[in-house]
């Protein structure tokens, strides 16, 4: 459907992983985004897919 948002399709696991992420950042800025990311990663052990998604959408990697 058109306008839907990618993360409608997207499991719980990512979901989490991106709150994590979110309320990390937001409690302290200066952290290393690549870090924080990767511990979400371990921590709600994404499948490949979803660590593919997630890298590629909320990394700051360009």
């Amino acid at each position: 459907m058109a306008g839907e948002s990618p993360l409608n399709n997207r499991s719980d696991k990512l979901k989490s992983a991106i709150t994590f992420v979110s309320e990390a950042m937001q409690a302290d800025p200066t952290q290393d985004r690549a870090k924080v990311i990767n511990k979400a990663l371990v921590r709600f052990d994404l499948s490949p897919a979803d660590s593919e998604f997630f890298l590629k959408h909320f990394s700051d990697q360009k």
